[in-house]
């Protein structure tokens, strides 16, 4: 069974929830050998999107948490938000798995203009502290942020995640390890250019790695003109089986054993029979 630990169902692009082109989605992906999808929410106003994306697929795992790209448009009492809708829901049929998507986006001009990048910050470091109290992993954004991240890690500690789209250094990955996170990867290892990608995905331990398409964003190269689809992942998995050597079988189970590791809510819903 495949494991997609970074997937935007709830998206627009997939059409309203519960419309006949997003379930065409999950059926696809369920073909695809895709088991579990992680949903991980982006702002206040789209929890209750990725919770009935939940309670409709069975296959479909909640996150929420507030996305950098949403701090400008985010209000203090958002953060109350998250910690009220985390004890509700860690109660409830469909208990959220981590706190994300949340983190730091240094690449976006726009996002650190004035007091955008403290901003950035304050909603990071505080959901950091709500991860801590309810003891969930985090899904880190990290884009152009990785060391930034890092700083805050080192200093409010949570019990571990993963670092989604990586796209660091083998001595940032290494870092994160330490901290008990695993390095997700995607579409990026479609495409021949990203070298340095590929390098890291082949060479880095296999208890480092875990599987992700960010659907319906980081279109891979072979679909560059539609949204990304979460059945991709196992054409993910059959270019990091060919980059390591090995069989899209064996990188199947090494890295689900990694996402039910680092997200051990996951366990619960391995065991879910169907509504």
């Amino acid at each position: 069974m495949l494991i997609d630990t970074h997937c935007h169902l709830d998206a627009a692009e997939f059409g309203a929830v519960g419309d006949a082109e997003r379930d065409a989605v999950v059926a696809d992906a369920q073909a695809a050998g895709v088991g579990l999808l992680v949903l991980p929410a982006v702002e206040v106003g789209s929890f209750a999107a990725v919770a009935d994306c939940c309670r409709r697929y069975p296959e479909a795992v909640p996150a929420y948490g507030i996305h950098p790209m949403y701090a400008p448009r985010a209000a203090e009492a958002d953060l109350a938000t998250l910690r009220h809708w985390l004890e509700r829901e860690l109660a409830g049929p469909r208990p959220p798995v981590a706190v994300g998507e949340i983190g730091l986006d240094l690449f976006q001009p726009e996002l650190q203009a004035g007091e955008g990048l403290a901003r950035q910050e304050h909603f990071f470091v505080e959901q950091l502290k709500i991860a801590r109290d309810f003891n969930l992993p985090v899904l880190l954004h990290v884009r152009r942020a990785i060391d930034p991240v890092l700083k805050q890690l080192r200093r409010i500690a949570v019990p571990g995640g993963i670092a989604h789209a990586f796209n660091g250094s083998r001595q940032q990955a290494e870092e994160f390890l330490k901290l008990g996170f695993k390095l997700g990867f995607g579409g990026t290892l479609s495409y021949s250019g990203s070298s340095r990608i590929r390098g890291l995905a082949a060479e880095l331990p296999e208890d480092a790695l875990v599987l992700e398409t960010d659907a319906p964003d980081i279109r891979p190269a072979f679909a560059p003109d539609t949204p990304n689809q979460p059945q991709y992942l196992a054409a993910f998995a059959a270019t990091l089986a060919k980059l390591r050597g090995t069989t899209p079988a064996a990188v199947a189970a090494f890295t689900s054993a990694n996402a039910r590791a680092v997200l051990p809510g996951l366990a619960a819903y391995c065991k879910l029979p169907p509504p």
